[in-house]
């Protein structure tokens, strides 16, 4: 009896042990998973209190940009409307369309004075001027859209494209190519039938001009300005494609850029409501002349009309942002010298730190120095003068800026736009916010 209740008691103690080790166990467990959901707990808020920051942060800095951005534009456009309120009140414009932009974004685009010294009508961003040779740049582009299509190359000849073409030296006609025609440098004398072109001849009957023409150096060796002749590259792009001009820009460029007020001819012009009159300045002010027909036979080299709102979109469109039209890359090749201008008292060159100049094709490559840093830089730059219209266009790559001015009238202000423009720029672009705040203040 005793043997069997101690038998009855060793179980019962055996039991009880591993109920107890059971329930520590489970205690213990219990414990653990309290301490983990606690932890990772005070880690879930931890991380929504830190995206919470991080997103206010964020926002903050986003509101910070936009105010940034809208007051620089403010500031700009005092500082604009200032520069050429002076230039109207010293009578050297009659009126300007300006348009700038800086990568993507468009910081002004608009006018000042007016069209039409006869009328109370101002300039504003859709109002139409006559480009002259900043025309030479969209053809440098059309090139490079079509060379990419491959509907002709570079080094496609002249004398093959077009049969009536002759020069007076047999070897120097053969070596004539769509390169050498977009980048000045055929050989032939400087500004070689522009009288031609501005009798209103076509293209083709001046092309056979040429045979009497004698080279003045061999075709790639020499910069000489030309515009009957690289007008003959319009002639060489209608055969490559089956396009005339008017198709190939309305249709490669003006209508993928949405350049709804651009065109190619003289009715296209005066036949719009709002377009800027050319202006000669006499003795009693400037007077309005009339629309001319020159160059709308060589648009190729001075026929583009265009407003500020459309030179806006082009320049957003030669700094790369919008490829489906040409790549960057692509575009890098149209802005590559092909040979240096070897000038004297040119008006660029007396521009600041300025080191030499270039032609592309279609484009003058600049390139300068900061005295103070000695950095370099480049600028991509035309002029044009047609019909009494005067006007400029500077792209500054490193800097992803554009800046084009229009003007209806011939101004001593054209051969410092660029730079003063740029000045203007440059100080409202590098100001912080605290300092355009003050100087809104002042203004």
């Amino acid at each position: 009896m005793n043997i069997l209740e101690n038998i009855i008691d060793v179980k019962h103690t055996s039991i009880l042990v591993i109920k107890s080790k059971f329930l520590l166990f489970i205690t213990i467990l219990g414990l653990l998973i309290y301490v983990s959901l606690t932890a990772w707990g005070v880690e879930s808020n931890t991380h929504l209190e830190s995206a919470s920051i991080t997103n206010a942060i964020n926002q903050a800095n986003k509101k910070e940009e936009v105010s940034l951005h809208l007051l620089r534009k403010e500031i700009l456009i005092k500082h604009l409307e200032a520069y050429f309120q002076n230039a109207l009140d010293a009578h050297l414009i009659i009126g300007a369309g300006v348009s700038i932009v800086s990568g993507d974004s468009v910081l002004f685009v608009g006018g000042f004075g007016r069209r039409n010294s006869t009328l109370n009508e101002r300039i504003n961003a859709q109002t139409v001027f006559r480009l002259g040779s900043l025309s030479k740049g969209f053809t440098g582009v059309l090139a490079g859209i079509e060379v990419h299509n491959g509907n002709l190359n570079w080094e496609d000849k002249l004398a093959e494209t077009i049969p009536q073409f002759h020069l007076k030296d047999k070897e120097n006609e053969q070596a004539i190519t769509l390169s050498t025609i977009l980048s000045h440098t055929t050989g032939v004398p400087y500004h070689c039938y522009t009288n031609l072109v501005e009798a209103g001849l076509s293209m083709s009957q001046i092309a056979e001009r040429f045979e009497i023409i004698k080279s003045t150096s061999k075709p790639g060796q020499l910069y000489s300005y030309q515009n009957a002749m690289f007008a003959l590259s319009g002639e060489m792009l209608q055969i490559a494609t089956g396009d005339n001009m008017h198709e190939l820009l309305q249709n490669r460029i003006f209508n993928p850029l949405d350049m709804q007020f651009a065109s190619t001819d003289y009715d296209a012009l005066v036949g719009g409501t709002n377009y800027a009159y050319p202006h000669k300045n006499t003795a009693q002010g400037f007077k309005p002349i009339p629309v001319n027909k020159k160059y709308y036979n060589a648009i190729p080299a001075g026929g583009i009309n265009a407003s500020p709102e459309d030179m806006s979109k082009w320049m957003r469109f030669l700094l790369g942002y919008n490829e489906s039209v040409l790549s960057k890359t692509n575009l890098q090749t149209i802005f590559t010298p092909q040979i240096e201008m070897i000038e004297a008292r040119k008006y660029y060159q007396r521009w600041e730190g300025h080191l030499k100049s270039s032609y592309a094709y279609g484009w003058r490559i600049h390139e300068f120095k900061d005295s103070a840093t000695e950095k370099k830089s480049t600028m991509i730059h035309h002029g044009g003068s047609v019909n009494n219209y005067r006007n400029e266009i500077a792209l500054y790559p490193e800097e992803e800026l554009g800046i084009c001015i229009l003007f209806n009238s011939m101004t001593p202000l054209a051969t410092s736009v660029i730079p003063d423009v740029h000045k203007i720029v440059r100080k409202v672009m590098q100001q912080s916010l605290a300092d355009l705040e003050r100087n809104a203040e002042c203004l």
